[in-house]
């Protein structure tokens, strides 16, 4: 392969590294686009701690838009691998050129949608009367830079499956620095508040769009973007693996809009945005934890797709061991890190006493079993590259009815700050099935023949 790193030769457990790594660090580096908004949000004078819940009630929108990144670039990235994995170049080009036509069609439609509904939709989603002019604000001027967003996710998949792993890091790295320098500009010098965070956001996404773009048109990726081969069976087949992902993030824009629903309705005027405020706060911190942890589950995809391709069961099992203990180590540090100090992360958005001694207790309760998490992203990603998305499709949903029903039953029963306990109880027990499915399953998954896209 024309890239840093072989796929069929060199030590999988380098691999793992090589590939993880950076991986794990630019989503690292990504988190910083919400929670550095949030962060300077929370501090503006006066109407900090309700601006930051209207804007955490934009997540549900922010979110579902990027899993159209994660519908085609997730989907389409595990299928290349897969293709070079089978020497087939060709094929593998096939699959970018397409990808990059449904990316484009995807975010003019997931735009004018969004621009349309987004009124009611945040209304839906647990806005009051006091957050929702905060929300309308941010949310507008977000949904104008959709294309860059989706653009600079999916297509960074396939700069990363190629082995490029340190540039896919450096392509988040560039928007990431971009909108660290340019919020408190937008926000506080122009003095332009919710509006500058969202402006600040959307050039930082051109910028890293811009680098991304310009390197797989670039003649250093094996394989580039084309403008030829368009073929409804090859986007199909994208649609299909990438569903996994899809759905679950999707399904998590559900549990989101349901915990909002249930904080507004059970907390009452006088809770209601208090909690959503600290349930803001707290998703912030989970974004620390998820995301660098699908970096390393997701980033290493490309090394199980491109085995399962070439047929290397052996190569495929230890990519699989190496990646959960990766896995298991970053969850472990972060266990710690928010068991011990969480009051540091807490004040970067309020000083407000009350606010956090709040989100503090929530946030003990919220992580409590974060570290079996590294086992199911090992789980159900590992399905996902190898393109096996019923397996992984079943899975992730099994966790998320488990959040779900939490999420209306608990209220129910007992006091509505009782909610941060879901997380926990969906974590725990969704490990230990996706654990067990894998011993039942993985065998079966790596002799089938007749599966192989």
């Amino acid at each position: 392969m024309k890239s840093k790193n072989s796929l069929d030769t060199d030590n999988v457990k380098g691999l793992v590294l090589k590939l993880a790594l950076p991986s794990m660090l630019a989503q690292f580096v990504s988190v910083f686009y919400s929670i550095v908004d949030r962060m300077y949000i929370g501090n503006i004078d006066q109407i900090g701690e309700t601006a930051l819940a209207g804007v955490g009630v934009c997540g549900p929108i922010v979110t579902l838009i990027s899993a159209f990144a994660s519908l085609v670039g997730v989907g389409g990235a595990p299928l290349m691998s897969i293709r070079l994995g089978e020497k087939n170049e060709k094929a593998a080009a096939q699959v970018v050129a397409n990808c990059f036509l449904l990316l484009a069609i995807l975010s003019a439609a997931a735009t004018v949608v969004s621009l349309l509904l987004k009124d009611k939709l945040l209304m839906w989603f647990g806005a009051s009367e006091a957050t929702f002019p905060y929300a309308i604000d941010y949310i507008t001027i977000y949904l104008m830079g959709t294309i860059f967003a989706l653009m600079t996710t999916g297509m960074n998949q396939f700069i990363i499956c190629q082995g490029f792993a340190k540039t896919g890091m450096i392509s988040v790295m560039v928007g990431a620095v971009c909108n660290i320098i340019l919020d408190p500009v937008f926000i506080f010098l122009f003095d332009m508040g919710v509006k500058g965070a969202a402006v600040a956001t959307v050039l930082s996404q051109i910028v890293s769009c811009a680098f991304v773009l310009g390197f797989l048109f670039s003649s250093k990726p094996l394989v580039r973007i084309t403008f030829k081969g368009y073929d409804w069976a090859v986007m199909k087949r994208v649609l299909l693996i990438g569903f996994s992902p899809f759905l679950i993030i999707a399904f998590d824009n559900v549990l989101i809009i349901a915990l909002n629903m249930v904080i507004q309705k059970y907390g009452g005027p006088e809770r209601g945005d208090m909690l959503l405020t600290c349930m803001t706060i707290v998703q912030s911190l989970m974004l620390m934890v998820t995301m660098p942890l699908g970096g390393i589950t997701g980033g290493t995809q490309t090394i199980l797709g491109y085995n399962y391709g070439a047929r290397r069961p052996d190569r495929v099992k230890k990519a699989e061991r190496s990646i959960l203990t990766l896995g298991l180590i970053f969850t472990t540090v972060m266990f710690v890190l928010t068991h011990t100090i969480p009051h540091v992360f807490v004040r970067i958005f309020t000083q407000n006493e009350e606010y956090v001694e709040l989100t503090v207790w929530a946030i003990k309760i919220y992580t409590m079993a974060i570290i079996p998490l590294a086992a199911q992203y090992t789980v159900v990603d590992g399905f996902t590259g190898m393109g096996i998305a019923k397996i992984a499709i079943s899975l992730s949903m099994f966790r998320k009815i488990i959040f779900l029903a939490g999420a209306f039953l608990i209220p129910i029963l007992w006091d509505v700050t009782n909610i941060f306990y879901i997380e926990p109880i969906s974590d725990g027990i969704s490990a230990v099935v996706s654990v067990t499915v894998y011993f039942l399953m993985i065998d079966k998954v790596l002799n089938r023949k007749g599966e192989r896209g």
